[in-house]
């Protein structure tokens, strides 16, 4: 199961850490890719950020240079730094590997 913390209330400009836990029958972690997805009221879910099982990241365009993704596979921990964040970041984030996915966070940013 993959459960995700970190999530919360925040202002504009502010900054918030998520982190995702990988356990249970996730035994190779370290060979799968990771993700993270956000889903806004009212919109599908969507890619924000991976990392490759080797640890190349690569950003959805709207957080590029805001967002940092690492993983740490010693922990099966997969994080998503988020910095100046903006209220069209409100959304519940969800972290995902293979076809498991965390129970989501809400990240709430107030203007």
């Amino acid at each position: 199961q993959l459960v995700e913390s970190g999530g919360g209330l925040v202002q504009a400009g502010g900054s918030l850490r998520l982190s995702c836990v990988a356990s249970g029958s996730i035994f190779f972690f370290h060979l799968n890719e990771a993700n993270w997805y956000r889903q806004a009221p009212g919109s599908q879910r969507e890619l924000v950020a991976r990392i490759s099982a080797g640890g190349s990241p690569t950003y959805a365009d709207s957080v590029r240079h805001r967002f940092t993704i690492a993983r740490d596979n010693a922990k099966a921990t997969v994080d998503l730094q988020m910095d100046n964040l903006k209220p069209e970041d409100t959304a519940v984030y969800y972290c995902n590997v293979e076809n498991i996915w965390g129970q989501g966070t809400q990240v709430t940013v107030s203007s």
